[in-house]
C-alpha cells in the first residue's frame, strides 16, 4: 500500500517537527508533572500591572500568535481557560528562542515562567522555559469560529471541542450534570448497578432493537432497547433502592431527538409509586440545575427561558385531550375524527392507540412546563399498575418542558398473572416493533418470587444535557453521534 502523500501544510509542520530534533528536543513530549490548570494560574495573578507575580508550570495547546518587535505573544488553552504568554528574547537562550519558531497552532506546550499583568491589563504568564509536549501536524480549520459545516465538525469532533466556542465547555457540563444525577441518588440511598447490553428477548420498552449474533451458542441477541427487566428483577432480589446509567439501542429514526443509541437512567424504588417518583425527578433535575447553575431560570433558543423551580405543574392526559385536541377522550368516533384532521390511520387501530396519537399531535407542543402529564389509558402501558379506583387508568407519568418529553415513570406492575396475560395482548394497529407484547419468562419467573410495590423511573441524559445547556440538537451533547459513512449523502437534522 502506497504511503498518502502530506499536503504543503503538514509538510511544513514535518520540516519543524524535524528541526525540533535537530535542537535536541522530543517533538512528541514526555511527561510533565506539577502543572496547575490555566484557571488557577489565572486565579494567582498581581493585581496590579506591572508587578512580578507568582512562578507557574502551565500547559495547553496553542491557539491564537502575534509579534511585536522582538516580542512575540502566545495564547493557549486548557480545558479550564486561555491565557497570554510572553516570549522575550532576552529571557530565553538561544536553543529555547529557536525552539519556539517551531511552534505553530495546534501545538501542545508546556511553559514555566512569571505570572504579570500587562500594562493594558491582559493576565500573562512571561515565558522562562519552554517545552514540546505534542507537534500537531493538522492545520487547524480557517476561520474557526464560523465554520458552518455541522456535519464536518461532528464527524472530526476533536477540532470541534478545541476550535468551536463554547463546545468543550457544554460536554463538560454534560459530565457535572451526570455527577449530580448520581450524587442526589446517593443522598438517597440508591445503589447503582450494572445489567447486561445483550438480552434474549428485546423487552421494557416498544422499540425496533438491534440484532446481533452469538456464535459460540449459535442464538440471536438483541442490544437492549430497556434497562427495566434486568433491574426489576434486582428488585425482587433484594435490592429496594437500585439504578443504572447507560447506553440503549434503538434501531429508529435519526432525528433532533432521536439518536440510534443514547444514555438513559433508570431507577427502581421499593415501597413507592409514581407520586414518589414525581418528587425524585424534580430533586434530580432541579439539583443538576444548580450544579451547573446559579439560578433556576435557563435560556432556551432565543429569548426564551425555561424555569425549572418548583414545584411542577401536573396536568392530567384526558385533560389535556380535552384542552387541546378539542374532543371527549372517552368518544372514539369524535377522538378518531381528530385524527383524521391530523392524517392519523384509525381503520383497525385500537381506540387508545388512536388516542396517544391524537395526544402526541394536538397537546405535546403545548407542553412548555416542566409538567407531569399523568394518569395514561391502562391499555398502552402494559407494565404499569392500574389505579384502584379506575382500572382503565394506568398510573403513569410523562415529564415535558418544551414539548420533549424528558422522562417516563409508572406505579410499577408487580402481579404476575396479569403481567403474563398482558405480555401476550398486542393491541390493534400496532406494528411488533411498536408493541410490549414480548414474553420474557424470566422477568415473571422473577415477578412470582415477589417484587415489592414499586415506583420506576426513566430519564433521557442526552435531553436532559440538551435542556440544560441550551441546546436544540441531540447530536450537539453526545460526544460521537451515529453518522453515515463519509462520502455518502448527509443525513436530515
Amino acid at each position: 500500500m502506497s504511503k498518502v502523500k502530506p499536503n504543503r501544510f503538514e509538510a511544513e509542520r514535518i520540516k519543524k517537527l524535524e528541526k525540533i530534533q535537530s535542537l535536541g528536543f522530543d517533538p512528541w513530549g514526555q511527561r510533565f508533572d506539577g502543572h496547575i490548570p490555566i484557571a488557577e494560574a489565572r486565579s494567582q495573578a498581581p493585581e496590579a500591572s506591572g508587578e512580578d507575580g507568582e512562578e507557574v508550570r502551565i500547559a495547553g495547546r496553542i491557539m491564537l500568535r502575534r509579534k511585536a518587535g522582538k516580542l512575540r505573544f502566545y495564547d493557549i488553552k486548557d480545558w479550564t481557560g486561555k491565557i497570554q504568554l510572553l516570549f522575550s528574547r532576552g529571557d530565553l537562550t538561544e536553543a529555547q528562542w529557536e525552539l519556539m519558531g517551531t511552534l505553530d497552532l495546534g501545538d501542545l506546550i508546556g511553559i514555566d515562567g512569571c505570572l504579570r499583568r500587562t500594562e493594558t491589563g491582559e493576565i500573562s504568564v512571561f515565558v522562562k522555559e519552554l517545552t514540546v509536549l505534542c507537534k500537531s501536524l493538522a492545520q487547524p480549520p480557517e476561520k474557526h469560529h464560523s465554520v458552518k459545516d455541522v456535519e464536518l465538525l461532528l464527524r472530526q469532533r476533536s477540532l470541534d471541542l478545541i476550535y468551536t466556542e463554547g463546545v468543550l465547555e457544554k460536554m463538560l457540563k454534560r459530565s457535572q450534570i451526570i455527577d449530580s444525577v448520581r450524587q442526589t441518588l446517593r443522598n438517597q440511598k440508591f445503589a447503582e448497578v450494572e445489567t447486561p447490553v445483550l438480552h434474549a428477548v428485546a423487552g421494557g420498552a416498544a422499540a425496533r432493537p438491534f440484532i446481533t449474533h452469538h456464535n459460540t451458542l449459535d442464538i440471536e441477541l438483541y442490544m437492549r432497547i430497556a434497562l427495566e427487566l434486568h433491574l426489576k428483577r434486582l428488585m425482587v432480589g433484594g435490592i429496594e433502592r437500585v439504578y443504572e446509567i447507560g447506553r440503549v439501542f434503538r434501531n429508529e429514526g435519526i432525528d433532533a431527538t432521536h439518536n440510534p443509541e443514547f444514555t438513559m437512567i433508570e431507577i427502581y424504588q421499593a415501597y413507592g409509586d409514581y407520586e414518589t417518583m414525581m418528587d425524585l425527578t424534580e430533586a434530580i433535575v432541579t439539583d443538576a440545575v444548580k450544579t451547573i447553575s446559579d439560578t433556576m431560570e435557563l435560556p432556551w433558543g432565543e429569548g426564551e427561558t425555561i424555569d425549572f423551580s418548583g414545584p411542577w405543574e401536573r396536568k392530567k392526559y384526558l385533560d389535556l385531550v380535552r384542552e387541546h385536541a378539542g374532543c371527549d377522550p372517552a368518544d372514539p368516533a369524535a377522538v378518531a375524527a381528530v385524527a383524521k384532521q391530523h392524517g392519523i390511520e384509525t381503520e383497525n387501530v385500537h381506540p387508545d392507540v388512536v388516542l396517544n396519537e391524537v395526544f402526541e399531535a394536538t397537546c405535546e407542543a403545548h407542553l412548555t412546563g416542566p409538567v407531569f402529564v399523568i394518569d395514561y389509558p391502562a391499555s398502552i402501558c402494559p407494565l404499569t399498575k392500574r389505579k384502584q379506583d379506575d382500572p382503565n387508568i394506568a398510573e403513569r407519568f410523562e415529564l415535558f418542558v418544551k414539548g420533549m418529553e424528558l422522562a417516563n415513570a409508572y406505579t410499577e406492575l408487580n402481579d404476575p398473572l396479569l403481567q403474563e396475560e398482558l405480555f401476550q395482548t398486542q393491541l390493534s394497529g400496532l406494528s411488533d416493533e411498536d408493541s410490549m407484547a414480548k414474553m420474557d419468562t424470566d422477568f415473571i419467573k422473577a415477578l412470582k418470587v415477589g417484587m415489592p410495590p414499586a415506583g420506576g423511573l426513566g430519564i433521557g441524559i442526552d435531553r436532559l444535557v440538551m435542556l440544560l445547556t441550551n441546546s436544540h440538537s441531540i447530536r450537539d451533547v453526545i460526544y460521537f453521534p451515529l453518522l453515515r459513512p463519509e462520502g455518502q449523502p448527509s443525513q436530515p437534522e
